[in-house]
């Protein structure tokens, strides 16, 4: 962004002001970003999509700065409640910065989320932080205007060997955005190895899930050290096999990982073969649903049964879909341990509650007729920090239980 657009940009946001309605739901007070249409009284000026607004309530006290787009359900997300901040290159380098320093007081300096949208007051920015390669994704309108000052930021303060964008994600066509994927750098081999817990993975920036690589686990994989070691090991929807190599990193007797993708299956084999693996984790493309009920008919059993599907809902309207998925995979998983064989099961979706998660396992364990004993339950790592009245922010919920 040129001078004389911050100007521009700082003009208009003079100009233009939302005023909210006298009954707000309290979640704006308390702090949360998103304000709906049906929330605000007026709109003074004409605030194009994208552009910085300021919002004040019914008496027209201050309450933040956002940005705009009327063509959206959320009608702005708020960048801010400090009106002397200004939003402009600088507001992003510091804002970035400060999630930099978060990451490093809390132990994740090489591979992290290093932005992770309404938690860390970029609303709907993603920036993915591999080792000296980053991955980005602007999901909103308003976020992706400023793309260029986030690109600058990154460059800035860490000299990266390579910035892509990974906007190839729906959720940005209800912003009236294409989807798109590609370098903002200069091009690089997007195909990287990364280290996480004595192991090393493969990461494909361009063509893997999400931004390549699903970090918000990486403390999780740790918590199966103990419970692994001289076990048979069954892991389903393996993905890239991390789970299931930490494992076999951590001394079980033998690992099986499953996921119905044959591309994944070729990449959990690679990394096995990258960390000299190979003969204790095998992998292998099948419906894990089909599979582990076949299974439990065949009488086969194992010490440890991993299951971390991905989310069986994206909207509230399929949440009961979603329960009985959750229901039916843990309860065959159960019938597949040994007594006293442990369960390790998530569920990545924010729509899921931690009580209904715990609901669900309890419900599962009935029906299998089997005992529990919990021994680990913890949600994402802390390089995406959950902030309370946020329930986007808490979305994973991993569980490790005894069944006996």
């Amino acid at each position: 962004m040129t001078v004389d657009e911050g100007l521009l940009c700082i003009l208009r946001t003079a100009m233009n002001k939302v005023y909210l309605k006298k009954k707000i739901a309290p979640r704006i007070a308390n702090g949360h970003p998103w304000i709906y249409n049906n929330e605000v009284e007026s709109v003074e000026g004409e605030a194009g999509g994208g552009e910085i607004v300021e919002v004040f309530s019914h008496d027209k006290k201050f309450v933040g700065k956002g940005y705009i787009n009327p063509k959206s359900q959320i009608l702005v997300r708020l960048l801010t409640r400090d009106k002397h901040d200004v939003i402009d290159e600088q507001f992003f380098h510091r804002r970035i910065a400060e999630c930099w320093e978060y990451r490093k007081r809390v132990g994740y300096t090489e591979n992290c989320r290093l932005v992770f949208g309404e938690a860390d007051s970029l609303p709907q920015l993603i920036i993915d932080k591999f080792n000296d390669y980053f991955v980005v994704q602007t999901l909103t309108l308003g976020m992706d205007l400023w793309k260029p000052a986030i690109v600058k930021a990154i460059s800035s303060i860490f000299q990266p060997k390579g910035i892509y964008e990974r906007n190839d994600v729906p959720v940005r066509e209800l912003e009236g955005l294409p989807q798109v994927k590609g370098f903002l750098s200069e091009p690089f081999d997007t195909r990287i190895i990364i280290n996480e817990n004595g192991l090393k993975f493969y990461v494909d920036i361009e063509n893997g899930q999400k931004t390549g690589y699903f970090l918000d686990q990486q403390d999780n994989r740790r918590a199966i050290q103990h419970i692994v070691k001289g076990a048979d090991v069954l892991g389903a929807f393996t993905y890239t096999g991390t789970f299931e190599l930490h494992a076999g990193h951590y001394g079980a007797k033998s690992v099986t990982g499953l996921d119905i993708s044959e591309n994944a299956v070729q990449q959990a084999t690679k990394n096995a073969e990258l960390n000299g693996l190979q003969d204790i984790c095998r992998f292998q493309a099948a419906n894990a649903f089909d599979v582990l009920k076949q299974w439990s008919k065949d009488g086969r059993q194992y010490d440890v049964v991993m299951l971390d599907p991905p989310a069986f809902t994206k909207s509230r309207e399929t949440i009961q879909k979603a329960i009985t998925g959750y229901k039916e995979i843990n309860l065959r998983g159960m019938k597949l341990l040994k007594p006293g064989g442990f369960l390790v099961t998530s569920s990545c979706t924010s729509l899921v509650s931690p009580e209904m998660f715990l609901g669900i396992i309890d419900m599962a364990a009935r029906d299998a007729r089997r005992k529990t004993r919990q021994v680990v339950f913890q949600t994402q790592s802390s390089d995406h920090p959950i902030i309370w009245g946020m329930d986007n922010t808490q979305y994973l919920k991993f569980l490790i239980i005894q069944v006996l």
